[in-house]
């Protein structure tokens, strides 16, 4: 008997043992689109969305981005307390995240944590949902953006309110080492200064932003964010 053949009989004869286990080959093709996109931006980045959340957003990115002008991205994470990078800014055509940095809540949601949220004028707190970036001007807070809530009673009032992403001293990381939290807002997402103009830049005109707090009534009432 040749060494060939001896070798290919002493294999049958393991994996009719079962001395020799197979794994399975995953079927790739049953991986979502939005599964595939979170393992290359988890792959490439040390701090990243959970995955849960990140699902949330791409199931209102695949009912809007036909509606989109800009392929980025954005999440905000309001579950998280404002001392941690909550805020991620992900190109979408790179499956790369560009921004991961603090983001302030608004002052009537909450201290270090956002617990509470409304879409009401002079509520001062943070609105919940999805957003369509829009035109970026210069106001008292400086170079600024405004958005606009795409949810109608979760979030369609923001441009009324005058939310807009904006920079702020109180938004600092070392605001937060000085007094346990990021500082507050009237209820816009206001970021660190010296990334604020870099942010808005990249996300102006026709992107997607999400924003996610603990809300239960949030998801059984957005249709965007469902399957």
């Amino acid at each position: 008997m040749t060494l060939p053949t001896i070798i290919h009989t002493l294999i049958s004869f393991a994996l009719t043992a079962n001395i020799i286990h197979t794994t399975p080959t995953p079927n790739l093709s049953k991986i979502s689109e939005s599964e595939k996109l979170y393992q290359l931006i988890v792959d490439d980045a040390p701090l990243v969305p959970s995955k849960e959340i990140f699902e949330l957003a791409m199931n209102g990115w695949e009912k809007l981005e036909h509606n989109l002008e800009n392929p980025v991205l954005t999440i905000i994470d309001f579950s998280l307390p404002s001392t941690e990078k909550r805020l991620w800014v992900i190109d979408m055509e790179k499956s790369e995240i560009l921004i991961n940095t603090v983001v302030s809540h608004g002052r009537n949601s909450g201290q270090l944590m956002a617990e509470s949220f409304s879409n009401k004028p002079e509520s001062y707190k943070s609105s919940l949902g999805f957003f369509k970036t829009a035109e970026t001007y210069f106001g008292k807070h400086g170079y600024s953006l405004r958005i606009d809530g795409l949810e109608k009673g979760i979030n369609d009032q923001a441009r009324k309110r005058a939310i807009v992403i904006h920079g702020a001293d109180y938004a600092k990381e070392e605001f937060a080492k000085a007094t346990g939290r990021l500082g507050r807002s009237l209820g816009c997402p206001a970021l660190p200064p010296d990334i604020s103009k870099e942010a808005i830049d990249i996300i102006k005109e026709g992107s997607l932003m999400f924003v996610f707090g603990k809300a239960p009534d949030y998801l059984e009432n957005s249709e965007l964010a469902q399957p």
